[in-house]
């Protein structure tokens, strides 16, 4: 894309981080053919494909997840050789913080087989990467999901900048092209960089609060003793994603068509709530993790004057192309 990026400053827009989702990759040729579309707001953007050969296979990925390969503990094994792993290092040598063309922000491009419509993830607390959401809350109203203290999924790419955030897009099944997500995931990238403008500038005014739903857990499909599935997602919770669920609604029909209440499906460890909400719902790239949902809490959180000074911070680093 445009220019090169100077020393320290660039953003790292990455898209097909999975190989069958195709509209980030779409959308980086777009941009590439026509540099302008994403530049008025002065920054320096490399566009990435994140993992080239599932993209060209048309697959998730080769080996195994590029998304959860960016734990420090396989990134530095050297006995982890899968593509994926490979690959995680390169876009890190390459576009890290310290790499060849550093970057200070990443921003990941996703689509979904679930209703989830125009949202974004984040994974953690760091104030850039909340006051970045809060921003585009702001702007377009989009529901945020907060993943985080969950051991089984791990290794995320943009945990791996010290600023970066997940926009998620759905619902559209894989390997398949619509205009509409395309559209949605634009219009995400540029309300972010509109936010990072702002802040640059010193005219960014967030909201006194951010809703998120905060990751709590995840609600496997009934199995048999070999693993196959014993039930099957209820009808009321397709496409139910962000929609308050209780613990006496149905989740499940069991094999014989019996409803199967959430109270009853989830996992011991899962706190005892009224009132949850669930996201990606049916996701089909989830059944391998053993997910046919994620149960999340609504919270709203004050949004402190900290988290505007350090996305402020980091948003002129971005404009002036300024060292690490």
């Amino acid at each position: 894309m445009p220019s090169e990026a100077p020393p320290g400053g660039s953003i790292l827009v990455v898209g097909g981080t999975h190989g069958n989702e195709r509209h980030a990759p779409w959308l980086l040729e777009h941009w590439r053919a026509d540099p302008g579309s994403l530049a008025r707001h002065g920054f320096a953007l490399q566009l990435v494909v994140g993992n080239p050969e599932a993209l060209a296979a048309g697959r998730r990925y080769i080996d195994c997840d590029l998304n959860r390969s960016f734990a420090p503990h396989r990134l530095a094994d050297l006995h982890q050789q899968s593509l994926e792993v490979l690959r995680a290092r390169e876009l890190l040598d390459c576009h890290g913080p310290e790499g060849l063309e550093p970057a200070l922000l990443v921003l990941d491009l996703h689509s979904t087989t679930a209703a989830m419509g125009n949202s974004l993830v984040l994974y953690g607390r760091r104030p850039c990467d909340l006051a970045l959401a809060a921003g585009i809350q702001q702007r377009l109203g989009l529901p945020v999901y907060l993943h985080e203290a969950d051991a089984a999924q791990s290794g995320f790419l943009v945990e791996r900048w010290p600023c970066g955030l997940v926009i998620e897009v759905g619902p559209v099944p894989q390997g398949v092209l619509r205009a509409a997500i395309c559209q949605q995931t634009q219009a995400a990238l540029e309300a972010a960089l509109a936010v990072l403008a702002a802040a640059a500038a010193g005219d960014l005014r967030l909201p006194p609060r951010l809703v998120v739903h905060r990751h709590l857990g995840s609600v496997d499909l009934p199995r048999r003793s070999d693993g196959s599935p014993a039930g099957l997602l209820h009808p009321s919770l397709e496409a139910a994603d962000w929609r308050p669920l209780r613990p006496s609604d149905p989740v499940f029909i069991d094999r014989s068509g019996c409803p199967v209440p959430l109270g009853a499906a989830m996992p011991p460890h899962l706190p005892a709530q009224e009132t949850y909400w669930p996201v990606f719902i049916n996701e089909a790239a989830y059944g391998e993790k053993g997910i046919a949902f994620s149960l999340t809490t609504r919270e709203s959180w004050p949004v402190p004057q900290l988290w505007l000074a350090d996305l402020a911070s980091l948003s002129r680093r971005l404009q002036r192309g300024a060292p690490l």
